[in-house]
């Protein structure tokens, strides 16, 4: 074996033995996301669903989690059940489609946690209806919180995450996207539009933060069990997404954050960039 197989070799192996912090034998008590353990996430849309599910998953396995949504009262819930399993969890009042909720946000989970290494962009809302409807309100609410609201948060907490990376530590954007990127829905035209957007930012975000170390994971679930469900005012499109259900089955919130936490616990040099989830009938 040539000096630069046998280099290889072994720099293989000491990546196949250590956590992305150089910690050996990751998985010795069983966690098999132990290496989340010490990071600081900001997880948006947390009051419920995927968010909710994601920021539970990331505090059992031993993150600091910021919970951001508008829902107080559900938040606190959500924190309640986190510090009861021994978790470390933080509740934070916040608007996606406002500045300086956003900006607020960020400065007070700074002043609790510090800097933050994992953001999850997951808040977002789902109002399909026909386009020639021209339900102007409609479209502003989804462009300003699934398009919009995606890169407020990505402004506020840029100069964490390279910091982050810089100091060879793990660093992480998430991205929650969904199949409609690729697929189009009669009626979700908007929707899927939006969901369009924050695919190609996040495809063009890593050749701006991947040289810096900084990974960006899209993740487009198909039908996955949420509260989007419950933002149709239209009865025939509501019916239309129950027979779905029916007929193929929906994800859970928490099969989700499962492959946001899988994603996020790997090797910091390993970006699991684009991951499309779907129902196995679905797909």
């Amino acid at each position: 074996m040539s000096h630069e197989n046998q280099n290889r070799y072994e720099n293989q192996n000491r990546y196949e033995n250590q956590d992305q912090y150089g910690n050996q034998d990751q998985n010795r008590y069983g966690n098999p996301y132990a290496s989340l353990a010490g990071r600081t996430a900001v997880v948006t849309g947390a009051a419920s669903g995927i968010g909710e599910a994601v920021a539970v998953l990331l505090a059992a396995s031993g993150s600091r989690v910021a919970l951001l949504a508008r829902r107080g009262d559900r938040l606190e819930s959500v924190v309640e059940k986190i510090r009861a399993d021994g978790g470390e969890a933080l509740a934070v009042v916040a608007d996606v489609t406002d500045d300086a909720s956003v900006d607020a946000a960020a400065a007070r989970i700074r002043e609790a946690y510090g800097n933050v290494d994992l953001v999850v962009n997951n808040a977002g809302v789902m109002l399909p209806n026909p386009v020639d409807d021209g339900r102007i309100d409609e479209w502003r609410r989804m462009l300003d919180t699934n398009v919009t609201g995606v890169l407020r948060v990505i402004r506020a907490f840029t100069g964490d995450l390279v910091g982050a990376a810089a100091g060879g530590r793990p660093a992480d954007l998430v991205n929650v996207s969904s199949i409609a990127a690729h697929i189009t829905f009669p009626n979700y035209g908007v929707y899927g539009a939006t969901k369009a957007a924050v695919t190609y930012l996040s495809q063009a975000l890593r050749i701006e933060f991947g040289p810096r170390d900084v990974r960006v994971t899209n993740v487009e679930p198909g039908l996955t069990e949420t509260e989007l469900a419950t933002h149709l005012d239209n009865d025939e499109l509501a019916g239309q997404l129950d027979g779905m259900f029916d007929a193929v089955g929906g994800l859970s919130a928490a099969e989700l954050a499962d492959v946001v936490a899988y994603a996020t616990s790997r090797p910091r040099h390993v970006n699991l960039r684009q991951i499309m989830v779907l129902p196995t009938r679905q797909a």
